[in-house]
C-alpha cells in the first residue's frame, strides 16, 4: 500500500486533506489482466467517500461489458462512472465537476484507452487543480506493444505502481494473450477488442513468447 492509500484508509479527515495538498500527483497502477485493478480503484474511491469526500470515476465508453457508465470488479463491487471517448477533453470534464463539488480524487479505469492528449490533460488536473489522479490500466496489448495511454502514463506519471497477476506456471504475469474461438493465440488484428477471460489470458513473458511466436 502506497502512502496515499495508507492515509486515505487510516488517517483522519484533516490528515487526508493535508496530504492531498502536498500530493496532487498523477499515479499509474499498471498490470496485465486479472490483477485486481478495478477492485483497487473501487476500494480507493470508497475510502474517500466513506470520509465524506468527493471522487470522480472515469471509464472509457468503449468498454461497456458491465453497462454504460459502470466500473465493476470480478468480485462483485461496482460504481457509476462518467464515460469518456477519445474526443473528450478530460481537464474540462473534471474542472466542470470540480466547480460543482470539490473533488478530492479522480480515478480512471482502463487507462490504457486514453490518448496522449488525455494523459497530458490528467497531468494538468494535478498541476492546476491540485487534485490527485489515480489511473489504472494494462501496460501492453496482445502483441506485446504498449497502449498509447499506458506509454504516456509510464513516461509522465509521478508515481508508478505495479499490481501483480500470476501466470498459470506460478510466475508473475506481465503479458496478455488474445485467444481465438479455438484457443489459439491471435497475432494480428485491431489493438482494441473488448473481452474478458473468454478472450484474454495473462501470462509470464516466457509463455507469452511460446504462444505468440509459435502461432505466427
Amino acid at each position: 500500500m502506497d502512502p496515499l492509500q495508507r492515509v486515505v484508509c487510516r488517517g483522519s479527515l484533516r490528515q487526508i486533506q493535508q496530504l492531498l495538498q502536498l500530493m496532487a500527483k498523477l499515479y499509474f497502477y499498471y498490470s496485465s489482466m486479472n490483477a485486481g485493478k478495478s477492485t483497487s480503484l473501487l476500494q480507493s474511491s470508497y475510502n474517500y467517500r466513506e470520509r465524506g469526500m468527493h471522487t470522480m470515476v472515469l471509464a472509457p465508453a468503449i468498454d461497456n461489458r458491465y453497462g454504460e457508465g459502470m466500473v465493476a470488479s470480478r468480485i462483485g463491487l461496482q460504481t457509476e462512472a462518467s464515460i469518456f471517448d477519445p474526443q473528450h477533453n478530460l481537464f474540462d470534464l473534471i474542472e466542470t465537476e470540480h466547480t460543482k463539488k470539490t473533488l478530492s480524487c479522480v480515478l480512471v479505469d482502463e487507462a490504457q484507452f486514453l490518448n496522449r492528449d488525455q494523459v497530458f490533460q490528467l497531468s494538468e488536473v494535478c498541476d492546476k487543480l491540485d487534485v490527485p489522479v489515480l489511473a489504472y490500466g494494462i501496460r501492453t496489448d496482445f502483441q506485446g506493444e504498449p497502449f498509447e495511454g499506458s506509454k504516456y502514463l509510464l513516461a509522465w506519471a509521478d508515481n508508478l505502481k505495479e499490481l501483480k497477476a500470476i501466470c498459470f506456471c506460478g510466475r508473475k504475469a506481465t503479458m496478455v494473450i488474445r485467444r481465438d474461438e479455438n484457443g489459439n493465440a491471435v497475432t494480428e488484428g485491431a489493438q482494441i477488442e473488448i473481452g474478458g477471460n473468454d478472450r484474454y489470458e495473462s501470462t509470464c513473458r516466457l509463455h507469452f513468447k511460446q504462444a505468440y511466436f509459435s502461432s505466427e
